[in-house]
């Protein structure tokens, strides 16, 4: 443990740029294009293209636990990233910008992977045993609150300011600002370091085998993989939201500023609650919650009221759920090459969001939004199998892994 630590709190700012900038194309361009006439289908396949970066940032995470210090490259990547918003706002959104949006979209997300994994290894080095639960929390917290805050702001500031590029350079230089709170987290150690690039690189490999091959590490990996509490409806609620005769108004107060404050009461609550119980059951519990309430949407009237009750639900949902992922993910990585392990977690962790926000935006073409809503249940419900079957089959004594001295 480094002999300074952080509380909570300041992870809640580091990460919010990556929150802003994935509300702004969410919620922002997703509602845009949809009112320009782009499909459902054609603004779900937009999204999912930002989640590939995050699916496979373990390729390339070894360079951030290898080179450079976290803060330096923290400060690189909130700038191009956040470029990457500015961009993103100036480019016309209609139909035919679609293939240039996709690869501002991409080149924005793998860059922001290098803050994450920055972040990801101040909470490593920088939280004590006891408050990782809470750090996930607010990690979590600044993510999803900056998903909403920034998207509803970002939608809001659409429809009242002159120029269409307006709000992504307020959103950019919100995030730009948030770069400040590094002086509140301590610079991680670099144990795993060794005096040559190919001896680190060992030296990280060797750390996330250890990690891997542990009862308690794959049993993680596992649960992170499967499509459990993903909240990938999240990412389609201002685009489905015609179905339900929301306003504009009312996507962007729900998605945006109200949506943005109920996950992140969420991801606190579901962080206290984890240092509390057992983590991995945590995670399995929201899910089934998560399951739960969208069955229920898709039961219910298709009216307004309902769209905003149901989603601020599933929006809390989704924060414990976040928190829960974090929690278990720190619990399991230690110390060493944090950057790589948690990139590997949140990798596996990102494909079933993408995935899922690919099949639901599919199902919603299909069968409307009660099938997107049952196929999203289904499929968690069966996640939720397979993780509970595998640890039925396969019990023991849960073992610890031990990072490289």
């Amino acid at each position: 443990m480094h002999p300074r630590h952080a509380h909570p709190i300041v992870f809640l700012f580091l990460i919010a740029p990556f929150g802003m900038m994935s509300g702004f194309l969410t919620v922002t361009l997703a509602y845009v294009l949809a009112q320009a006439g782009v499909s459902t289908e054609q603004i779900a396949g937009l999204i999912a293209v930002s989640y590939i970066p995050h699916s496979w940032k373990f390729l390339w995470a070894p360079i951030a636990d290898t080179t450079l210090s976290r803060k330096t490259w923290y400060l690189l990547a909130v700038a191009v990233s956040m470029a990457g918003v500015l961009a993103t706002g100036a480019v016309p959104a209609t139909a035919a910008s679609l293939p240039l949006l996709t690869i501002v979209v991409l080149v924005s997300n793998v860059t922001v992977t290098f803050l994450m994994m920055s972040v990801e290894s101040f909470m490593a080095y920088g939280t004590l045993d006891a408050e990782k639960g809470r750090a996930g929390g607010w990690f979590q917290a600044g993510n999803l609150g900056g998903l909403g805050v920034g998207g509803g702001a970002g939608l809001w500031m659409a429809q009242v300011l002159p120029a269409p590029w307006m709000p992504g350079a307020v959103l950019a230089a919100a995030g730009l600002a948030c770069s400040l709170a590094l002086q509140f987290v301590p610079e991680p150690q670099a144990a795993h370091r060794g005096e040559t690039f190919v001896r680190n690189l060992a030296n990280v490999l060797k750390d996330l085998w250890t990690i891997a091959r542990s009862r308690f590490g794959y049993l993680a990996l596992l649960i992170c993989f499967l499509p459990i509490g993903t909240g990938a409806a999240s990412n389609l609620w201002s685009a489905v939201a015609g179905d339900w005769h929301a306003s504009a108004g009312t996507v962007a107060l729900v998605n945006g500023v109200f949506g943005g404050i109920v996950s992140a009461i969420g991801c606190i609550a579901g962080g206290y609650l984890c240092d509390r119980m057992n983590r991995k059951t945590a995670y399995c519990a929201y899910g089934l919650l998560q399951a739960m309430c969208a069955v229920a949407m898709a039961i219910a009237p298709r009216t307004e009221f309902t769209y905003i009750v149901f989603t601020m639900v599933y929006w809390f949902i989704t924060g414990l759920t976040y928190a829960a992922f974090s929690a278990v993910v720190l619990e399991a990585i230690g110390h060493g090459a944090a950057a790589t392990k948690y990139s590997l977690f949140a990798s596996l962790s990102n494909m079933p969001i993408g995935y899922m926000t690919f099949v639901d935006g599919w199902a919603h073409g299909k069968w409307g939004p009660d099938g997107m809503l049952f196929t999203e249940a289904a499929i968690g419900m069966a996640g939720l199998a397979v993780f509970i079957a595998v640890v039925s089959l396969k019990p023991g004594r849960r073992a610890k892994a031990a990072a490289i001295p």
